[in-house]
């Protein structure tokens, strides 16, 4: 049976239009997109690819605890079996985070533990660090401290600004995310007593790496 997938949004939907356009048909199907913004370009891709497009805007609710409540019926209507955030802005409540523990997964423009939070590029530029990334992770009550997956990294130039480095992470957020969405579909990818495992074996506390797009496919699992 293929893995049915819910995506949440708030923006463009960048991401996923690469979810979109890698997943594994034979393994899973992204049944619903839903945005708490209205009129985002993200919910037109999501109708080009025949996927259901929904909103439910945050701003109607009296608090996040009505909100996410409501998020809930409407992603379980659809009756997933992963949920995967992509470029959603809100800040999960502990309710929601344990209602989908375990296939609820989020991607952060960072190399974890990293520059949890906003303003990732701009602070790892600050730093003077020598390299940045983006990294997949399962989603748990700590904000961007989840189990991680899988990460990759990308080198930081002299004349980098902010939006030059995250145009470059952006694509490699790109290879990352649909490739762990079809682990998951393939039953290859589980949350075991607070650890990600891949195949069986446990993933490391800095996750899997991909360093490019031409990696050694020896040593890293394929999708």
């Amino acid at each position: 049976m293929s893995c049915r997938v819910v995506v949440l949004i708030s923006g463009s939907g960048s991401n996923l239009q690469a979810l979109i356009d890698q997943a594994d048909p034979g393994l899973c199907q992204i049944v619903a997109v839903v945005s708490n913004r209205p009129a985002v370009l993200g919910l037109d891709r999501a109708r080009r690819a025949g996927i259901d497009a929904r909103v439910l805007d945050h701003t109607g609710f009296a608090n996040r605890d009505s909100f996410d409540r409501a998020l809930i019926e409407l992603i379980d209507s659809y009756r997933p079996d992963l949920l995967i955030l992509a470029g959603f802005m809100r800040i999960l409540t502990p309710a929601f985070v344990a209602h989908y523990h375990g296939r609820l997964l989020n991607i952060h423009p960072s190399l974890l533990p990293k520059y949890k939070g906003l303003n990732t590029h701009r602070r790892a530029l600050e730093a003077g660090d020598g390299e940045h990334g983006a990294t997949v992770h399962f989603v748990t009550e700590e904000l961007d401290g989840g189990p991680l997956i899988l990460q990759s990294a990308v080198p930081i130039a002299a004349d980098d600004t902010p939006e030059t480095l995250a145009t470059r992470v952006q694509q490699r957020e790109h290879l990352l995310y649909p490739r762990v969405m079809n682990w998951f579909a393939a039953g290859r990818l589980a949350l075991q007593n607070g650890r990600a495992c891949l195949d069986g074996d446990l993933i490391g506390p800095d996750g899997l790496r991909l360093e490019n797009t031409d990696f050694d496919m020896r040593e890293m699992p394929d999708a």
